[in-house]
């Protein structure tokens, strides 16, 4: 990983690693943060301990879970957070002019030491109202992270999250290659796409930038245009290929191509199916098995699956056995994927058991054309022989749904507990320093997460716990866990001397990612009404909760 240039002046973070975008600064925020961090300031308040949770309050894509990302980068900008000379300049020039001088010199002095992060381990399934992160710190200088760590954690979260539907629909057998470079919201989508999606379930990207920043494996062959670029055999002037273990040299891999083709034409594996091929098309093949015999797949898509592209590939695979190659597959990028893979399928069936070719008929068959969860399910329903999905555009761009929403609100001010209300009771805010766990069953799955005081008791196995819905009266039930976990971890201490959570590997995530939706329980991960998960507060909370509420709320007269 290349290390961000250094954000402070000095060297005043030498050796620490800043975001992977060098846009993420200070300046990446919103500008009520400088007015609110200067009205702070003004009243003296600016350096008052608060606390603010950050939340969402609705799963996306109509389900019923979500999974968090976007931490290791709200780590690695406030390791670095130093407001330089010229940032400093810029927000004088947009402020009033009556603002004091001091101010300024007071931004210079700031950094993110006396803060602390308390946050869900990255890659874990979470669920509304349930903090993914809690920060602690001077108010001032807290309020001036909300709006980068907002920036930092929606898009992240959503497309992980979109990912993991479709690593669930498409199940755990299938490969996943993320193709939306291309059709990302720029190069800051595109690269932070890549990264999420191999979070949340994909197996490899076709970015390279994302390949060199993250270690995510790469794949990519060819477009239609290599294959259209093509027009006759005769082009390909280098025509040698060795054997794949160097004994031997193959004068006219050209020739044995044409041989093949000839073979499968009169053999009883075409079924009658195809003439003749398109030439063109043969020699575009050609050309890429000689210069990645190693690694040829064929896109066979370009001008017909079954009359030209399937045969025109096998003959070329063939043609590389015989010098001791194995042809990685084809990819099928548009028309009817579940009939066309299946015809494929048994085309390398035949050629398997006609000419005594071991494990041809396995030969990998990826499909990509404007895919999603949608289509996936189709295909599913239908039957299909496809064991790669390249997804793009619906992945990255998160078509379905566009936004996650989450939230960052106050909810503690020198050690007083602060409310938001609101006539909409999704937006009512749950106050004070929580603690939050989560709840497992005998059989091992999750059954809540309970939210309590900072202060409270930590929930025990095998104790009876009243778990309360936070605004519903009626909504309570007693659970018994077999399992306890405590969820908020500190990843960033402060002056505390409380111990620091390491930020894992981007593969370990990856594995956490998948063996969280390993154990959450089947019918709240179905794609059609879901079950939704519970989530809690304990009775101590809940009747606070509801002290405060009353408390702060105007009590209206009848006139």
């Amino acid at each position: 990983m290349e290390k961000a240039t250094e954000n402070g002046p000095n060297g005043a973070h030498s050796g620490r690693v800043g975001p992977t975008n060098p846009m993420v600064t200070p300046l990446l925020t919103d500008q009520y943060q400088f007015t609110m961090f200067y009205a702070y300031w003004k009243a003296g308040k600016h350096n008052e301990r608060a606390v603010f949770d950050l939340y969402f309050r609705r799963n996306p894509f109509g389900g019923e879970y979500t999974i968090f990302a976007g931490l290791e980068e709200c780590i690695r900008f406030i390791s670095t957070f130093k407001f330089t000379e010229e940032e400093i300049a810029f927000v004088r020039e947009s402020l009033p002019p009556s603002c004091e001088d001091g101010f300024f010199d007071y931004l210079r002095e700031i950094d993110c030491s006396d803060v602390e992060v308390y946050a869900v381990s990255e890659g874990s399934v979470v669920f509304p109202k349930v903090p993914l992160l809690r920060v602690e710190g001077p108010v001032a200088v807290v309020q001036l992270l909300e709006t980068p760590f907002l920036n930092l954690i929606n898009y992240a979260s959503l497309v992980a999250t979109n990912a993991a539907r479709h690593r669930f629909v498409a199940g755990k057998s299938k490969i996943l290659l993320e193709f939306g470079l291309r059709r990302a919201q720029g190069p800051d989508g595109g690269i932070g796409a890549s990264k999420y999606c191999y979070l949340g379930g994909f197996d490899a990207t076709s970015n390279v930038a994302a390949g060199k920043l993250f270690g995510i494996p790469l794949r990519g062959t060819h477009s239609h245009a290599f294959v259209s670029s093509f027009m006759s055999p005769d082009e390909i002037i280098d025509k040698s290929l060795h054997s794949s273990d160097g004994s031997s040299i193959c004068e006219d891999f050209v020739s044995l191509v044409q041989k093949w083709l000839s073979k499968i034409q009169w053999s009883g594996s075409s079924h009658g199916s195809f003439g003749e091929t398109n030439q063109s098309e043969l020699a575009a093949f050609t050309s890429y098995a000689l210069a990645f015999p190693n690694n040829f797949l064929a896109l066979v898509d370009t001008y017909d699956v079954i009359r030209s592209g399937i045969p025109n590939f096998c003959a070329v695979a063939l043609a590389l056995s015989d010098l001791g190659y194995k042809a990685t597959g084809i990819r099928l990028d548009s028309g009817d994927l579940a009939y066309l893979s299946c015809e494929a399928r048994k085309f390398f069936v035949a050629i398997e058991n006609d000419f005594g070719v071991p494990g041809f008929g396995k030969t990998a068959i990826t499909a990509s054309n404007d895919l999603n969860e949608e289509t996936l399910d189709a295909l599913n329903k239908q039957g299909h022989e496809v064991d790669a999905f390249g997804i793009g555009t619906h992945l990255v761009t998160c078509f379905a749904q566009p936004a996650l929403g989450c939230v960052f609100k106050l909810v503690e001010i020198n050690d007083q507990p602060r409310i938001k209300l609101s006539e909409d009771v999704s937006k009512v805010s749950i106050p004070c320093k929580k603690r939050c766990f989560r709840l497992y069953g005998k059989e091992g799955y999750p059954l809540v997460d309970i939210m309590t005081g900072e202060n409270e008791p930590s929930p025990q196995v095998g104790e009876r716990i009243l778990c309360r819905h936070p605004f519903n009266e009626s909504k309570r039930a007693y659970v018994v866990p077999q399992r306890v976990e405590e969820l908020l971890k500190c990843y960033w201490p402060g002056t505390s001397d409380k111990a620091k959570e390491d930020l894992p590997p981007l593969k370990d995530i990856r594995k956490r990612c998948m063996e969280q939706l390993e154990q959450m329980r089947p019918d709240h991960m179905r794609r059609l009404n879901p079950t939704p998960y519970k989530v809690s507060v304990s009775a101590k909370l809940y009747d606070f909760i509801h002290f405060l509420w009353l408390n702060e709320a105007p009590v209206g007269e009848l006139q």
